[in-house]
């Protein structure tokens, strides 16, 4: 892509983002001013080693393993807070998706449905717009989120219960059980985990098979 397009929508969503979070009470001022420069300091730090966490994630056989226990490590330690909050359940959320993600791209490139393109080839010619190519991209917008909600629903539905089973902690409030730990890391990680998996692997897989990928 032309980076003018990426200078344009990079100030946007981000301002998007910072503001949605005051708009809606999350945080402060002074929280996002931290958070930009916390942001800018882990990519200073990650950035030369995108390209090999990348490849690690894909093409190591332990891979899975090992984004699996690294991010259910951070889990369990974002969740030492003595008091319930939104932040704690947002950081499981997002760790698991991560962890999902991270593993979902590992089967998909290890199974061959999704390779990325040669170098000498980029970039890609945008192909002309035709009602079939916009049907095409409905529908598998339409088929993606149905999928994905399905996924989370069922997750959902069964994490919850069986965390509350095995900590002996009541399920008569599904609202109240969530607050408790030994609930909230389990529903967060394994639904969301599962989430991102889908999105990277099950859905492709579901578009490469009837044919609209």
């Amino acid at each position: 892509y032309p980076l003018i397009y990426g200078l344009i929508l990079i100030p946007c969503w981000c301002s998007l983002v910072c503001l949605s979070r005051i708009y809606m009470g999350m945080h402060s001022i002074l929280d996002i001013i931290a958070g930009f420069l916390y942001t800018i300091l882990i990519l200073i730090i990650f950035y030369p080693f995108v390209d090999l966490i990348d490849n690690f994630n894909q093409t190591h056989k332990y891979a899975p393993l090992i984004i699996i226990g690294l991010h259910l490590a951070l889990g369990i330690f974002s969740f030492t807070l003595d008091t319930w909050s939104t932040s704690r359940g947002d950081t499981a959320e997002i760790l698991g998706s991560g962890a999902g993600i991270a593993c979902g791209s590992h089967v998909t490139y290890n199974v061959g449905l999704i390779l990325d393109p040669s170098l000498d080839i980029l970039p890609l010619a945008r192909p002309p717009i035709t009602v079939t190519l916009f049907g095409k991209a409905i529908l598998r917008i339409l088929i993606g989120m149905v999928f994905v909600l399905i996924v989370r629903d069922i997750m959902k539905r069964i994490t919850i219960p069986l965390a509350c089973k095995i900590f002996n902690i009541p399920c008569n409030d599904v609202r109240k059980a969530r607050q408790h730990m030994e609930v909230e890391l389990p529903y967060r990680y394994i639904t969301y985990g599962m989430v991102g998996f889908s999105i990277t692997f099950l859905v492709p897989y579901i578009f490469f098979f009837i044919g609209i990928s």
